[in-house]
């Protein structure tokens, strides 16, 4: 492959994983094409894509990029899984899909400029909650006292609208 041929690759990595956060890297080694358009298309129907990439060429792409961190699952024959979604979310649906195809491989994730190992550590990156997951559990851990303290007020109103005594606690 000429060096233009090369740089024009890098170049095409680099328009199509510049809004990429984090991505899954499998590998397709095995799978007949009927599987693999399959997978491509449940994969697309949630808004992930597949790119398979010369793993050299996507190392040199990857540099500088927050999927750097992958460049070791960039081994043979890859697909790079990325898309608009957390890279949870993208772990979450290959590993779903992964039950009905015993011959893929997870190589690795990333996430949050941290690399998860192997496929354990893309079933590991698929538990973490995702974003919006992680945010609405603290605002949740944050409304919970003011809920209670909610709660106790309309006790207290209750029981003084009943012509009840509030004796002082404490």
């Amino acid at each position: 492959m000429s060096k233009q041929v090369k740089d024009m690759l890098v170049a095409e990595y680099n328009r199509r994983f510049a809004t990429a956060k984090g991505g899954v890297v499998i590998d397709i080694r095995g799978l007949n094409s009927t599987t693999t358009t399959k997978l491509r298309s449940a994969l697309r129907e949630s808004g992930i894509r597949t790119t398979v990439v010369r793993t050299a060429l996507a190392r040199a792409a990857f540099k500088g990029h927050p999927l750097s961190v992958l460049a070791p699952a960039l081994k043979g024959s890859s697909a790079v899984l990325y898309g608009p979604e957390s890279s949870v979310d993208i772990a979450r649906a290959i590993v779903k899909l992964a039950d009905g195809i015993p011959d893929l491989q997870f190589r690795g994730a990333s996430f949050d400029g941290d690399y998860y190992d192997g496929k354990a550590g893309v079933e590991k990156l698929s538990k973490l909650p995702t974003r919006g997951e992680a945010l609405s559990t603290v605002v949740g851990v944050a409304l919970a006292p003011g809920a209670r303290l909610l709660g106790i007020v309309k006790t207290v109103q209750e029981r003084l609208e009943k012509g009840e005594t509030i004796e002082k606690i404490g």
